[in-house]
């Protein structure tokens, strides 16, 4: 995969048990999931024993419960888990009184600051270059999922506005982790993403805060190696599809995060091969890119490679990287051979059907 070394201390940190909170949440993060357990579990001794906790939340934890986020779920989390894998969320677009989603709560609660999307293709064979190659670093915690939202009535009818949160902070956090990032990858490329000739206050701020990141007390030359550049969303989005090798590392707020990394799936062949990871400074979260898909959920026929892939890169930031490896690998191949793939990729076989071949590649 495209993050190939671990980039927080949470990497040097001795285990001899790993405790996984497993919280698959809606619609078919229940039947993605248990493919990432599979997949970790067929390293056997090459990683710490490993146990998993089973967990609540989702908007069917809400409809059940009143709550879509169990205050026991966070505790569990802080004070019993390594780490954690989140399945998918089912987020109506509509106001549903009480209601907030699960996942937002999470990373702030977590402070899981870093939201990482590796977008890769597969190559023809393990030895070329695949044709796409990037990361999209998310900031996690500010920009209008802060969810500060105002409904008024004026002249001219309803009214409604959004708060937009934009930090020095958060930016040079997330900007340290877009670095970080680079540095162990080839290229070593940093883009900033924003449109500040238009939110010239926050997305300024934004802009210049990562900018400024080599420049920071104590780099003394870190990032020299690194080369920068900018791109206003808008024309990133055309680029990214015209253009998408000029990109290795993409670093953006919140929201322009959430949509590049959406529309670079659509480079890679489906939603359900992008993973990712919530990464904070203590702890990670694996998540897989893409939603709950209610017009599939129960059918055995969602893509669990996302799943498979985010649980690597979780294990890869938690300091194990040949087992992150094998999975990648075995992934890979599934992809290259093209024999069992689900219907989002052309294919006609079912998620237990990949699952079990993954398995066997590990």
């Amino acid at each position: 995969m495209t993050v190939n070394a671990p980039f927080r201390s949470m990497a040097t940190i001795a285990r001899n048990s790993l405790k996984i909170g497993m919280i698959p949440a809606d619609g078919i993060g229940r039947e993605v999931l248990p493919g990432a357990k599979a997949a970790i579990q067929a390293l056997g001794s090459s990683i710490p024993t490993t146990e998993f906790i089973d967990l609540q939340a989702g908007f069917e934890c809400f409809q059940r419960t009143g709550t879509a986020l169990p205050d026991e779920t966070v505790e569990v989390l802080q004070n019993e888990c390594d780490c954690a894998l989140f399945g998918a969320v089912s987020s109506p677009s509509r106001k549903v009184s009480g209601y907030s989603s699960p996942i937002v709560a999470l990373r702030k609660k977590m402070d899981l600051y870093a939201n990482i999307r590796p977008v890769s293709s597969v190559a023809p064979t393990p030895n070329e270059q695949p044709s796409v190659d990037l990361v999209v670093v998310r900031e996690n915690t500010e920009c209008l999922y802060i969810k500060e939202e105002t409904q008024t009535v004026g002249e001219k009818g309803t009214e409604t506005r959004a708060t937009r949160l934009i930090t020095e902070y958060a930016s040079r956090r997330i900007g340290e982790m877009a670095f970080k990032i680079a540095l162990t990858r080839p290229r070593k490329h940093v883009t900033i993403i924003h449109k500040s000739n238009v939110l010239s206050v926050t997305d300024g701020l934004f802009r210049e805060t990562v900018r400024g990141v080599p420049a920071l007390p104590g780099m003394n030359g870190k990032y020299d190696g690194v080369t920068v550049a900018e791109q206003l969303v808008d024309s990133a989005v055309y680029r990214l599809f015209r253009e998408p090798h000029i990109y290795d590392v993409m670093v953006a707020p919140n929201l322009y995060g959430d949509i590049l990394s959406d529309a670079a799936a659509a480079l890679v062949g489906s939603l359900g091969l992008v993973p990712s990871i919530n990464a904070g400074d203590s702890f990670v979260m694996g998540e897989p890119v893409h939603g709950s898909a209610p017009d599939i959920a129960g059918q055995d026929i969602a893509n669990p490679l996302a799943a498979i892939r985010s649980a690597a890169l979780m294990l890869r930031q938690l300091g194990y990287g040949d087992g992150a490896a094998r999975i990648e690998s075995a992934v890979d191949d599934v992809i290259r051979e093209g024999r069992y793939l689900t219907p989002d990729l052309g294919g006609k076989s079912s998620t237990s059907d990949v699952v079990a071949e993954v398995v066997k590649r590990i």
